[in-house]
């Protein structure tokens, strides 16, 4: 089978490329294109309307930094809800943390559940099979609004905001999060690339500081994304840079988190260490 050579796009004018087989599964579902890849670099990867979205060589510096900073902030995490992240990779990493005792994942498209089930199992590790994982199919900015179920933590795990996944960029959709959580709750979601993408960093970073109280923007650069994403821990209380290095390090072991391949206390200082042009971007 003969290779092919995949693009990423990150704006109009500027992308990167790397090599791969042929597709091993592609087809169109109800709300988007979905293919599986096996590549060198990253191996078996998920592609969604031609945007990455996740592999098995590089989940964890999205997944464990979408997680961790504000699950290892929250002093007795309970219950949780995934908004997107059929992948499963977000569900895994909070699984972690033992005193869960529900996750909500929450994916409008069934088919990304499916085929990640099917083809991403070092991703996910069986995490959606984990009887304390709930899951529901259909349209999260309604399930939302309508859910009388509170959360000590809300997971923004989202495609690009376009499409079906744009309102859920919008501060009315965050005002309903917000309304979900629990006193001394947080939202942690990504931002986009601030380097690609200031305005949408910008954009989403200020509609957060409409909503919550405390908004700690932070950077990890994510191989399969080729750039530095930005994310954000959003709360009314809850504040992650309140923990210092020895802190994050003694809840770790406390929780007895294991299989962490970047997460750590260093790490987790480190993140939040934002240079100038972003918090020049941030602070508009």
């Amino acid at each position: 089978m003969s290779d092919e050579i995949l693009t990423e796009w990150l704006t109009d004018d500027s992308g990167y490329c790397f090599r791969t087989s042929q597709p091993l599964l592609d087809f169109q579902s109800d709300y988007q294109r979905v293919r599986i890849y096996d590549s060198p670099r990253f191996g078996k990867l998920l592609r969604l309307d031609d945007c990455f979205m996740t592999s098995e060589k590089d989940e964890f510096f999205y997944h464990e930094n979408i997680v961790h900073p504000a699950a290892i902030a929250h002093p007795a995490l309970r219950r949780v809800l995934v908004i997107g992240g059929g992948d499963g990779g977000a569900c895994e990493e909070i699984l972690k943390h033992p005193g869960v005792e529900k996750v909500l994942l929450a994916e409008l498209d069934p088919a990304v559940v499916e085929v990640s089930k099917r083809h991403l199992a070092s991703i996910h590790r069986g995490a959606m099979d984990d009887p304390r994982c709930e899951l529901h199919i259909g349209d999260s900015a309604a399930f939302v609004r309508k859910t009388q179920e509170r959360f000590d933590l809300v997971i923004l795990d989202l495609t690009d905001p376009v499409g079906e996944a744009a309102a859920l960029y919008q501060r009315e959709f965050f005002e309903a999060c917000r309304n979900a959580l629990n006193p001394g709750g947080a939202l942690a979601m990504h931002l986009g690339a601030p380097v690609f993408h200031p305005e949408r960093a910008q954009a989403i970073t200020s509609s957060l500081g409409q909503v919550f109280a405390i908004v700690r923007p932070y950077l990890v650069t994510v191989p399969l994304y080729g750039a530095q994403w930005g994310f954000a821990c959003a709360s009314d209380s809850l504040d992650p840079l309140s923990l210092s290095e020895e802190q994050v390090e003694q809840r770790i072991a406390e929780r007895k988190l294991q299989h962490l391949q970047f997460y750590n206390g260093a790490t987790h200082r480190g993140i939040f260490a934002l240079p100038n042009f972003v918090r020049q971007l941030v602070e508009k």
